[in-house]
């Protein structure tokens, strides 16, 4: 199906997606392993709540950055892998090898594979998530709905491919959301800005 450059690609993929940043720098920063606070999660909302906002915006743009860069580096190395190596490095998000397959939510690195592969789709994605977070004012339930519009902005916008791609992608979304959807359908799933739930990360993780 691919040759050796390709199939490297896609191992480079997961391996870049797999990177726990969220983690390292919390670690680097003193301020513990981020794991044992808030969610446990790896994720940019949790990195916030160690208080440090810089730190978690840090983490949100290389989570968003490794989606890009598995893409990107594909697509000058083995274009006809590009799209699985944006999986990959998704899935290295989801199920980190570092981390006993312990990772995040997978919504930042989604957006940046989306971008990455699919500019329009990864804007339309990313605009939906903001209006929605505006509107709802709920971040999970934000990022929920643009996971699901991803496959209809990508069958309007892209390839069949990344389709394809961001359909795998909701549905894992929504996987790892199954907590934040237990709670929105008991209407207990907290605000933006609201007190967050020690138990499960809401939104980029």
């Amino acid at each position: 199906m691919f040759d050796l450059p390709g199939l490297a690609m896609i191992l480079i993929g997961y391996l870049i997606g797999s990177i726990p940043f969220g983690l390292v720098l919390t670690r680097v920063a003193g301020l513990g392993d981020v794991r044992s606070i808030g969610s446990g999660n790896i994720g940019a909302t949790n990195v916030l709540r160690t208080g440090n906002k810089a730190l978690a915006a840090t983490t949100l743009f290389l989570d968003i950055g490794k989606g890009v860069a598995a893409v990107l580096l594909a697509q000058t190395i083995a274009p006809e892998a590009a799209v699985m190596a944006g999986g990959a490095a998704f899935l290295g998000h989801l199920y980190p090898v570092w981390l006993k397959f312990m990772g995040g939510k997978g919504v930042a690195t989604f957006l940046g594979i989306l971008l990455a592969a699919a500019w329009p789709v990864g804007l339309a994605c990313s605009g939906t998530w903001l209006l929605s977070a505006f509107l709802l004012r709920i971040s999970s339930l934000a990022a929920l709905v643009a996971a699901a519009l991803s496959p209809i902005y990508a069958y309007f916008m892209a390839p069949a491919d990344v389709m394809i791609l961001a359909m795998i992608m909701a549905a894992l979304i929504f996987l790892r959301h199954a907590a934040n959807i237990r709670r929105l359908a008991a209407g207990t799933e907290p605000k933006i800005g609201d007190k967050k739930p020690e138990t499960e990360n809401t939104t980029t993780g």
